[in-house]
C-alpha cells in the first residue's frame, strides 16, 4: 500500500437516478495522487456508471465532485472538468488513423508543439512496447497492440486521474499478462490516481492498493487490497475478494482467541471471538489449504480433515481442486503438485489449514 497523499478527487453524495430508480448512491468517495483503487462486483453494480458519473458522462446529482487545482464539477464547463482526466474503455475506441496520430491526438488539441507531441508521443510508445508500430493504422492492430495504443494515448496527457472500464477483459492471457508487466511498470514510477474497474483478481491483486466493493448502486466494502481480500465484510464481499470456500455454521465453543464451530457435521476452528449459539460464517481461502495424500500427514494446523475431490479444474496457472470433507472445501494446486501426488476426481486427500487463515464473519440473525 502506498503512502496515502492528499486527494486529487473527492466525491460527495453521488446519486444516478434512471426511470425512477436509484441506480448509484455514493455518498462519499475520494483518491490520492498515486493511489490505485480496484471497484468490484456483479454485472449492473453500477460500476461503469460510477466512472461515467464522475467524467461527466452521465447525468447525476451531486454535491460535489473536487479535482485538484480547483476545478469543480458541478459549474465548471466540462472541457475544463475533464482536463485531468484520461479513461481507457474495453474497447480501444482507436481513431482511423496511424498509432502515431492516435497518441498524439490529446497532445494536439492541447496546442503543444510538434517537437513536443514528437517526444511525448516517442516515450509512451516505448514504454509500452509499440514504438515499431508508430506508422501502422489502428485497425490492423491486434487487440492487445490497440489496448497499448490507447494507454499510451490515456498517459500522453500526463492526466491526474486515469479511469480504466475493464480494459483487458476481452484479451486473451498471454496479451493481458504483458500489457499488465507494462502498466504495473508505469504506474509504480507514476503519480497518476487510477480507478480500475475489473471482474480479474489478479489485475486486483497486481495493481491495486485498496479495493472498493459495490453492488446495486451502493458501496458495501472500501479498504486496502489485502485487508478487504483477507478480511471481507459479509459473505457477498467474501465471494468477490476470491474467498472460494464460505461455510455457515454456529459456534459451540469459545476461549482464548479460537472458536469452534459446527458447520455441516463437523468442527472447524477459527481465530476470533464469538459466543456460544452465534451464527457465523467461515471464509477460508483456497492458497491457506494444504493437501497430502498417502498416510495423514503431521501438521500444526488446527484443522485437518480427510476428504474426496470432487472436481479438478484447469486455470491458467494452476487446479483448482474441490474437495468434500463434510463441506466442500477449495483449494489451488499447482501442476507440479498435482502430477507428483497422483492426484484425480475421485480420489482422496488430506486438507489442512490454521486457525488463523479462517475469516469469522458473524451473523445478525
Amino acid at each position: 500500500m502506498k503512502p496515502r497523499t492528499a486527494p486529487v478527487l473527492e466525491v460527495r453524495n453521488l446519486r444516478v437516478v434512471r426511470g425512477g430508480a436509484v441506480i448509484l448512491d455514493v455518498p462519499e468517495f475520494s483518491l490520492a495522487a498515486g493511489e490505485v483503487v480496484a471497484v468490484i462486483g456483479p454485472n449492473g453494480a453500477g460500476k461503469t456508471t460510477m466512472l461515467s458519473a464522475i467524467l461527466g458522462l452521465q447525468k447525476s446529482f451531486m454535491d460535489g465532485v473536487v479535482v485538484r487545482g480547483g476545478l469543480k464539477f458541478p459549474g465548471t464547463p466540462p472541457h475544463l472538468y475533464r482536463r485531468g482526466f484520461s479513461m481507457v474503455f474495453q474497447d480501444s475506441l482507436l481513431f482511423n488513423t496511424t498509432l502515431y496520430d492516435n497518441v498524439a491526438s490529446g497532445l494536439r488539441i492541447r496546442g503543444l508543439s510538434r517537437r513536443e507531441i514528437g517526444r511525448i508521443v516517442s516515450e509512451q510508445l516505448e514504454r509500452f512496447g509499440i514504438a515499431a508500430l508508430s506508422g501502422r493504422k489502428a485497425q490492423s492492430l491486434s487487440g492487445g497492440e490497440a489496448q497499448r495504443a490507447s494507454l499510451a494515448r490515456a498517459f500522453a496527457t500526463a492526466p491526474e486521474i486515469l479511469l480504466l472500464d475493464e480494459p483487458f477483459a476481452s484479451l486473451d492471457t498471454p496479451a493481458r499478462e504483458a500489457i499488465l508487466d507494462d502498466l504495473e511498470k508505469v504506474l509504480s514510477g507514476s503519480r497518476t490516481a487510477v480507478i480500475l474497474v475489473t471482474h480479474d483478481r489478479v489485475e486486483t491483486l497486481r495493481l491495486a492498493d485498496s479495493i472498493m466493493v459495490l453492488d446495486k448502486g451502493k458501496i458495501l466494502q472500501r479498504g486496502p487490497t489485502i485487508d478487504v481480500l483477507r478480511r471481507p465484510g459479509s459473505e457477498f464481499v467474501a465471494s468477490f475478494a476470491g474467498t472460494e470456500t464460505v461455510v455457515a455454521g454456529k459456534v459451540v465453543r469459545s476461549g482464548g482467541g479460537v472458536v469452534v464451530v459446527s458447520a455441516s457435521g463437523v468442527e472447524i476452528e477459527a481465530a476470533g471471538e464469538a459466543h456460544r449459539g452465534q451464527r457465523v460464517a467461515l471464509c477460508i481461502r483456497p492458497e491457506n489449504i494444504v493437501i497430502a495424500t498417502g498416510s495423514r500427514a503431521r501438521t500444526s494446523a488446527r484443522n485437518a480433515f480427510t476428504g474426496r475431490i470432487v472436481r479438478l479444474l484447469p486455470m491458467p496457472h494452476y487446479y483448482k481442486a474441490v474437495i468434500d470433507c463434510g463441506f466442500p472445501l477449495v483449494a489451488y494446486i499447482t501442476q507440479h503438485s498435482m502430477e507428483e501426488m497422483g492426484l484425480r476426481e475421485g480420489g482422496r486427500v488430506h486438507a489442512s489449514f490454521k486457525a488463523t487463515s479462517v475469516h469469522l464473519i458473524k451473523k445478525e440473525h
